[in-house]
């Protein structure tokens, strides 16, 4: 896209984390939003807070992107409401902790249908009318983990490189259809949100002491912040970049999957245990 200014976009899980970040990067850019989550007072908070002192028409959307049919909704609601509207992310999200046989398929369904499916529906409802604009762009929320895959992240690392690869395919099916419509999948490293204490525990763990070292591990690791993040999205929707990679821990893993495709856990471990450990030595 040339330019930021006059667009509308499009935000769900935009209540908190990137998804308010983005909200806040895109309307300092002259974006009007349509901001969606299942957070509604997290939104009129987000909301109230870009409008204040500003020209930005924002409108709130409470929505959860696990039932098609709110998609949907809100995808209908959304482009009436903003008829230029040519910016959607497809950002929300959820964690689940836990090693495969510690997961119920029924955490599984739950984890895949807000990662996944949400960005397969969210995609699908909008689609039809980015694609009468003169310009439009889709953004899809991957993940790291959607390009290498440490254990204990089965779930969330299926649901993320599935995110992938549907966004790689449907951008080439895109441009081979002289499509208006660009596409861009994001694969941030360590954003500091609240996604890991938000997230749900596999059944199966009955160690209590599991979920505060993988908190500790994530706070280790998380060092970029949301706004941050929020900034390398937007800028990439300005640049066209069809992939995103955010912090040098995701270019690095990048790298190191190239190289390295069957042994990068190896690497990927010593390095999480010397973040914890280092991590650990300064909370002393």
């Amino acid at each position: 896209m040339t330019a930021i200014r006059g667009s509308t976009a499009a935000v769900t899980g935009a209540a908190s984390g990137i998804g308010r970040a983005l909200a806040f990067e895109l309307a300092q850019r002259g974006c009007d939003l349509a901001l969606a989550d299942r957070d509604e007072a997290g939104l009129q908070a987000a909301a109230a807070e870009i409008t204040k002192g500003s020209q930005r028409k924002v409108t709130v959307h409470r929505v959860d992107v696990s039932e098609p049919a709110q998609i949907a909704a809100f995808a209908e609601t959304a482009c009436a409401t903003h008829p230029t509207l040519n910016i959607v992310i497809n950002n929300a999200g959820v964690a689940l902790l836990g090693d495969f046989n510690e997961l119920e398929q029924a955490q599984m369904e739950w984890l895949f249908n807000i990662n996944f499916w949400g960005v397969v529906h969210g995609t699908r409802a909008f689609l039809p009318h980015l694609a009468r604009q003169r310009e439009a762009h889709i953004v899809n929320l991957s993940s790291i983990f959607g390009i290498v895959a440490p254990p204990g992240q089965s779930a969330y690392c299926a649901a993320k490189f599935a995110v992938r690869g549907f966004s790689e395919s449907l951008r080439h099916e895109l441009a081979m259809a002289n499509s208006p419509v660009r596409l861009s999948v994001v694969h941030p490293g360590g954003i500091a949100t609240n996604i890991a204490r938000n997230s749900r525990t596999g059944a199966g763990i009955t160690d209590n002491a599991r979920r505060a070292e993988s908190l500790e591990r994530f706070d280790a690791l998380a060092r970029k912040s949301p706004a941050a993040a929020a900034m390398h999205i937007v800028e990439g929707i300005e640049k066209n970049r069809p992939r995103i990679l955010i912090g040098s821990d995701a270019r690095f893993l990048d790298l190191l999957q190239r190289f390295r495709p069957s042994t990068y856990w190896k690497v990927m471990q010593r390095q999480i245990e010397k973040a914890a450990a280092k991590a650990a030595a300064g909370a002393k």
